[in-house]
């Protein structure tokens, strides 16, 4: 990241960071199918050295720590308030932005959920994750497709986070030095009681870390009844999520 875009990633997330994990569902299901992914695609239960990228409140952490093994497992986050995730589950905490810091060695397992979205460069963070695994080790991320938040797109809003990407260039990433054993994506509809509703959603989960401007009492009633009039439903508004995701193994 850019060190401007980073510090307003930081700054967006750790204001949210005492709410994010009640009310980032998405984001748990997410997670939970990445290990379930993995699991499915052979993976060993038992690692020596892995290593979580983006790790925030910890809803991969959980995921992986109830269905693997480490003996060496290392938490990374932008967030240092993400250090609290690193101590309750006995990983070791490396701060800072992961397309800049250097990484563990010799890691048998490179994992992060939701967190390559907010990357500049996502293509080119994943093609270090591949170089970096140990022989025979294995990757599993997530993040989001151009989908994302699709209703928002379409009302105008320039606040998408900067690395969405298809499924497909994920696995292209990779793709020189990995075997994709798993690929996949979903749209998962999100509905909200009204517009304000789904702000109020997004400030919870930080994801509004690229938003511009104050939020006047026109802008407010101009974005809700767009809002409604072009995706209302009797049963609420919607808000679609793009999860993508895959799970590769290194040759050798």
């Amino acid at each position: 990241m850019t060190p401007q875009h980073s510090d307003r990633v930081r700054r967006s997330f750790s204001r949210s960071f005492d709410s994010y994990h009640a009310a980032a569902d998405q984001q748990v299901w997410v997670a939970d199918r990445l290990v379930t992914a993995l699991r499915d695609a052979g993976a060993p239960t038992q690692f020596h050295r892995a290593f979580e990228f983006g790790c925030g409140t910890g809803h991969l952490t959980r995921a992986l720590t109830e269905a693997y093994g480490f003996d060496q497992l290392t938490l990374n986050d932008l967030t240092p308030d993400a250090r609290a995730t690193a101590k309750a589950h006995g990983a070791s905490f490396l701060p800072g932005d992961v397309e800049t810091l250097a990484w563990p060695a010799g890691m048998e397992l490179v994992a992060s959920a939701s967190t390559i979205q907010w990357l500049n460069d996502p293509m080119r963070v994943l093609r270090a994750a591949a170089e970096e695994l140990a022989p025979g080790g294995w990757l599993a991320v997530s993040g989001f497709g151009p989908d994302q938040y699709r209703e928002l797109a379409q009302l105008g809003s320039k606040a998408a986070a900067p690395g969405l990407c298809a499924v497909e260039a994920l696995a292209e990433a990779v793709s020189e030095h990995l075997e994709v054993m798993a690929m996949g994506e979903a749209r998962r509809l999100q509905l909200f009681p009204t517009p304000v509703d789904v702000l109020r959603h997004l400030r919870r989960t930080g994801v509004n870390a690229r938003a511009q401007g104050a939020w006047s009492k026109s802008r407010l009633a101009r974005f809700s009844t767009d809002y409604i009039r072009a995706f209302g439903t009797e049963e609420g508004v919607p808000l679609t999520y793009h999860p993508v995701w895959i799970v590769a193994r290194k040759r050798g």
